[in-house]
Order: C-alpha cells, then sequence, then structure tokens
C-alpha cells in the first residue's frame, strides 16, 4: 500500500495504525508505542494537529503509555 498509495495517503496511515493496534493488543506496547508516534507525525502533517484521526491516534499512543506504566508521561 505504502508503495502504490505514498508513506503519507490516508488510507496508508490508517492501515498503520491499524498494525500499531494489533501490536499493543499482542502486549508489545513500547513497540505499539513507537508505531503509534511515527504515525501519529505523519498524521499531523497530513491531516493536521486538530483532526479527529490525529487525536484518536494520540489517545490510542496515550492508552499503549499508560499501559507501560508510565502515568505522567501518557
Amino acid at each position: 500500500m505504502k508503495k502504490t498509495l505514498g508513506e503519507e495517503h490516508p488510507d496508508t496511515l490508517a492501515a498503520f495504525h491499524n498494525v500499531a493496534h494489533t501490536v499493543s493488543r499482542q502486549g508489545n506496547y513500547a513497540n505499539a508505542e513507537q508505531l503509534f508516534r511515527l504515525c501519529w507525525e505523519a498524521m499531523k502533517k497530513k491531516l493536521g494537529e486538530e483532526h479527529p484521526v490525529t487525536l484518536n491516534t494520540l489517545n490510542d499512543m496515550a492508552v499503549v503509555i499508560d499501559d507501560q506504566g508510565n502515568h505522567e508521561k501518557a
């Protein structure tokens, strides 16, 4: 998908977000955090900081950070 649509295409970003969710559900929170962070940064550039999808990704990243026990950072 990344090769066909490009790294910052909304569909590519949505797929990337879904991968991050899957990784977090597997309990691999550190990797999920990294994936959510990369996705969030790309979404901020492509969709804007206040876009609902960008904010949802930020929220999901905060949940993963909280799941790692880092409540203040979350």
